[in-house]
């Protein structure tokens, strides 16, 4: 019986995103440095993206152009 078995999760084992290997704990939630690696170079590529707003929301939220204050050319 080893250590682990004695021990109640904090949160369940799942899946690793990148394998679907167990995941580890040192590695969560990936299953090894690999995985967690493979993961972190998809996003410094750009491979994963947030969406964003639309650009017309973007546009809405700008401050708008007024005229210029007194004494400025």
């Amino acid at each position: 019986m080893s250590m682990d078995d004695k021990v109640t999760p904090l949160r369940p084992k799942r899946p690793c995103p990148e394998c679907g290997k167990p995941s580890s704990r040192e590695h969560y939630p990936f299953c090894s440095a690999r995985c967690k690696d493979i993961d972190l170079n998809r996003w410094l590529k750009g491979a994963y993206v947030i969406p964003g707003r639309d650009g017309e929301e973007e546009e809405d939220d700008s401050p708008k152009p007024g005229p210029a204050p007194k004494g400025e050319d």
